[in-house]
């Protein structure tokens, strides 16, 4: 059985399952994720993964996140540390089987913790791996099985379980240091544990726990080409940072052009035509009007460039906003204070008590806020600074209001234009392209959970054994939003003068305040629930005795995740929201039946009622099969469910959802070809609200498998698993429909009149001000209104492949090799238009963030251990490469009309960029016992300095690089080092 680095199964698990009775009854028993029972193995008829603190010790790895995140049945969907911009930038979540963090269940010594107040894409709900602590970890067992017969709702992909020391005595800990060998990406950490009382003589024991962890940031601009850049163009690819070469792209250096200005009180309020500067004659010999635009700053830190564009003209200065404001990883810091009472009433019961509080703060960088935006989602479009452009007009005053006619008026320095219109200030309006390089932007997240337990086992003869338990945890999360522009005091900054555009270092701090205030948004989570189960050996058969277990659960979640703009007051700030509380009621039971040596049956069921008025009946039936005690043979068939997140189905819900999306080459063409900015990628929303109508998505799913140990020192697991899920939660299934049809019009009405004949709940939201350069063309579409609603099933499938080795060498030297692999043979939604492949290509592309989904995963693991004083290991982690299309967002799974660059007309760029390369990193850990009780450890992460594989038109935040699956090559090689202590 596997045991690699962050897939390490327990190391005598296929010893348990073949040693002789006599051998077993000295092997503790033991409950296995997935049953209600207590075995002496971990060999269930499910595929179950068990990582140990010894296997991730060995491979260096430091928090709950990194552990479970790096199993190789995690797939599309999952969130890392490196995800920074999207509504769960700071927290981190595992997919199993890539159906995404809502359909995995992750649990803590069994019961379930309350979700991360933010929903990850909007809607999708998952416990943050963040808040977990990390020393107090003893086994993480990952369930690789759909699991809703025992758990209910959220565990379609599988579940993982944290499993926590349940006593400890003395005292025991760790420190560790470490960074990158660029000496950024700095890292500390310490960890404490007290305990006392000895549980098996004195019947209790206590302890407390504390651990601190701090992270530093890395920026893109440390990482150099190609990371720090959308401009690939000199390895063949595309120039995407427009900033070094179009006057209209905004930049810390205000560039303005000569328009008119309809309410001079309004700077909102720019004329949509710009006024000519002077005409020329084209190629054609037709006259063509040409614009001047004016660099309010020329003093230009990264050089100057001439507009070549023949109705464009003017001199701009040089930026590469990527480079310049860009981070790989934010800053972080965590700790956490965790205690545990165990106690004895008497021979039959023992009770336990747990309390913790965990803390966990992000600091993310991000590009400065520019003038020109979308009013909010839900706001009017008068909002718009960009539609058709915010103004600087040719008066200013005191008062902002009425400045052209005021006593103290006086000409705007900032407007160029100024001067020569002061008796026609309509016509002297400057339309402003400009980025707040001066107002730092971004966010910090601190979020704390709090959470108890307490619970009561024991047994009544020797047949009875019960046990009841009671969670209660909150999640505490406070949004702070830097460097976003206020709406009211951007314009009153505008109309009074007290905003410098032309010098912006001369701007005080109040100015810059009262323009970007700080937004602070508190949200919050909770669960309440309480467990309790029988067990009943009822009649003895040949292969040991019948067992029954039947129990209830009854739990609260509730969520206030509130809108950051309520007010429609703020540009760039999200409105999402989501909110609601409801009640479920489960019963479930087991039945475990050893029919024979060799047969071992397993049957469970569990009824789940929502106060919403849904319900849902899980069961799953398994069976392992033991002809020989080298060979075993394993199956299950199960089906499940995922309830409605509160963001889905709650009627106060709503957000709006981004995507990268490329114009096609026809509405490139009418705005002059892929080089003008206009015709580029740009992020796509949809505006959804809740549907309290929706049904749960239901699975169904199978696995079979093989356990085959042919020697003791060698044992291998080969595991086929088919997952099928239907009623599929989504928003917008036709957006695709609803883009093209948008696109194969020419005018504003027929194109808004063609998304809404896609179906109900399809319509523009917003669209975008026209394009300058040709304003008689169709604009973009920036916001296509789409429903929440149960449609299409996805099905997916593939191969789980591990082995152990264990090896005697001369001079008293272990080895011990671990291998896990899993491969995804299938990963297809079908929809009413068709079946869209997701298996090794960037798709889905909505789920994953333009991540994707590696069709191979794996990791290898081999460990020397000299005597009982050293050890070196070394553990590769492999991603296979991965297609540069997602058909759910580019429509195809071919290179040119499905990969990013396809749209672009180059279509050499894109086959030269069809794939992603796959990926290889190595980790290396030593250790040395120097005396009983102090042991010292190094770390060398990415031994080999691997660089991520270039990935053009990855999403936004992460231009280049897939941060899901390359994060070490992002990073590059680190150092880590450290002392552990226990007496």
């Amino acid at each position: 059985m596997i045991c690699t680095a962050a897939t390490m199964v327990f190391a005598g698990q296929a010893a348990a399952q073949t040693a002789p009775a006599s051998d077993q009854t000295q092997v503790e028993e033991i409950v296995v994720t997935g049953s209600l029972f207590r075995r002496t193995d971990t060999e269930t008829p499910s595929p179950v993964t068990v990582l140990t603190s010894e296997s991730l010790e060995r491979a260096g790895i430091a928090t709950a996140a990194d552990a479970i995140r790096s199993i190789s049945a995690d797939g599309a969907g999952s969130i890392g540390t490196g995800f920074q911009s999207g509504f769960s930038a700071g927290g981190s979540a595992v997919s199993l089987r890539g159906l995404g963090v809502s359909s995995t269940l992750v649990l803590v010594d069994g019961l379930r913790s309350t979700n991360f107040p933010l929903n990850d894409d909007g809607h999708n709900a998952y416990v943050d791996l963040n808040s977990i602590p990390f020393s107090l970890i003893d086994r993480i067992e990952v369930l690789k099985d759909g699991a809703s017969s025992s758990y209910g709702a959220d565990a379609i992909g599988g579940v993982v379980n944290l499993k926590l020391k349940k006593q400890f005595v003395g005292v025991k800990g760790s420190m560790e240091a470490g960074e990158s060998d660029r000496g950024d990406a700095e890292h500390r950490r310490a960890d404490i544990t007290l305990g006392y009382g000895d549980y098996a003589e004195t019947g209790w024991n206590v302890y407390v726990n504390a651990e601190y962890q701090t992270n530093g940031r890395v920026t893109n601009h440390s990482r150099g080409f190609p990371y720090n850049t959308q401009d690939l163009s000199s390895i063949g690819g595309l120039d995407g940072n427009s900033a070094d070469s179009s006057l209209t792209t905004a930049t810390p250096n205000a560039v303005v052009v000569r328009t008119t200005q309809s309410d001079l009180n309004n700077p909102l309020a720019g004329g949509a035509a710009l006024i000519a500067s002077g005409t020329y004659v084209d190629s054609a010999g037709k006259t063509q009007n040409y614009y001047n635009y004016t660099t309010l700053n020329s003093n230009c830190a990264n050089g100057s460039y001439t507009s070549t564009n023949l109705t464009n003209r003017g001199v701009g200065c040089k930026w590469d906003l990527v480079d310049t404001y860009r981070q790989i990883a934010p800053k972080q810091k965590r700790y956490a204070f965790n205690g545990r009472l165990s106690f004895r009433l008497n021979e039959n019961v023992e009770g336990y008590a747990t309390g913790s509080y965990s803390k966990s703060y992000v600091s993310i960088k991000g590009l400065p806020s520019a003038v020109r935006a979308t009013q909010p989602f839900g706001g009017a479009p008068s909002l718009a600074s960009s539609n058709p452009g915010i103004v600087l007009p040719v008066y200013v005053c005191s008062s902002g209001t009425n400045c052209s006619t005021a006593v103290d008026r006086r000409l705007n320095p900032n407007n160029p234009y100024a001067a020569a219109f002061a008796a026609d200030p309509a016509n002297g309006a400057a339309r402003l392209y400009y980025l707040f390089g001066d107002i730092p932007a971004g966010s910090e997240r601190d979020n704390e959970v709090i959470r108890g337990t307490m619970g009561f086992n024991g047994s009544v003869g020797d047949d009875w054994h019960w046990r009841v338990e009671a969670v209660g945890a909150r999640d505490n999360l406070r949004l702070t939003q830097h460097g976003l522009l206020n709406i009211a005091a951007l314009t009153n900054a505008i109309n009074t003068g007290s905003y410098n555009f032309v010098d912006p270092s001369q701007n005080s701090a109040a100015v810059r305040n009262a323009i970007s205030p700080d937004k602070v948004t508190p949200s919050h989570s909770s669960l309440m629930s309480i467990d309790a189960s029988i067990t009943k050996r009822l009649w003895a058969l040949p292969g040991g005795d019948m067992m029954l277990a039947v129990g209830a659960q009854a739990r609260k979640e509730v969520l206030e995740n509130n809108n950051q703009n309520a007010r429609l007051d703020t540009y760039g700030l999200s409105t999402a929201s989501a909110f609601g509380k409801h009640t479920v009621k489960a019963a479930f039971f087991e039945v475990a039946a050893p029919v024979l040596d060799s047969l071992e049956l397993n049957v469970s069921g569990r009824y789940d009622d929502y106060s919403e008025g849904f319900n849902n009946f899980s069961p799953k039936f398994g069976a392992k099969f033991t002809p020989i005690k080298q060979l075993a043979f394993r199956g299950t068939y199960s089906k499940g469910f995922r309830a409605p997140t509160f963001a889905e189905s709650g009627p106060r819900s709503q957000y709006a959802g981004f995507v990268s999306t490329t114009p096609p080459a026809a509405f490139q063409n009418l705005h002059g070809g892929p080089t003008n900015p206009y015709s580029q990628s740009y992020s796509l929303g949809r505006g959804v609200v809740g549907n309290p109508d929706l049904k749960p998505e239901k699975s169904r799913s199978f696995t079979l498998g093989t356990i085959y140990e042919p020697t003791r020192w060698l044992s291998l697991t080969v595991d086929y698993y088919d997952v099928k899920k239907s009623d599929l939660i989504v928003s917008g299934p036709k957006i695709s429909d609803a883009v093209k049809a948008y696109y194969s019009k020419t005018t504003l009405a027929d194109a808004c009149a063609a998304v809404a004949a896609v179906g109900a709940g399809y319509s523009c939201n917003v669209t975008d001000a026209v394009d300058p350069l040709f304003p008689t063309a169709l604009p973009r579409v920036l916001i296509i209104n789409v429903p929440y609603v149960n449609a299409d099933y996805s099905k997916t499938s593939g191969v789980d492949v591990s082995a152990t080795g264990r090896f005697n060498l001369p001079g008293d030297i272990r080895w011990t090799s671990r291998l896990e692999v899993t491969h995804v043979l299938k990963y297809d939604l079908h929809t009413a238009d068709g079946v869209q492949k997701y298996a090794g290509t960037l798709g889905p592309y909505d789920l994953s963030s333009g991540n994707g989904t590696p069709d191979w995963k794996g990791n290898w693991q081999n460990t020397l251990a000299f005597g009982d004083k050293y050890t070196l290991s070394a553990t590769a982690y492999y991603v296979g490469s991965i297609k540069s299309v997602a058909a759910d967002t580019n429509g195809s799974t071919e290179c040119v009309p499905g990969n990013p660059y396809g749209g672009s007309g180059s279509p050499d760029a894109a086959n030269k960029f069809c794939k992603i390369k796959s990926f290889i990193n190595v980790d290396m850990n030593a250790t040395a016992q120097i005396k009983d009780g102090v042991q010292l450890y190094a770390n060398v992460g990415n031994v080999f300095d691997k660089k991520a594989p270039i990935a053009p038109g990855a999403y936004g935040s992460s231009p280049n690089f897939l941060t899901t699956w390359h994060y070490a090559g992002l990073i590059g090689r680190t150092f880590k080092v450290g002392v552990r202590f226990e007496y």
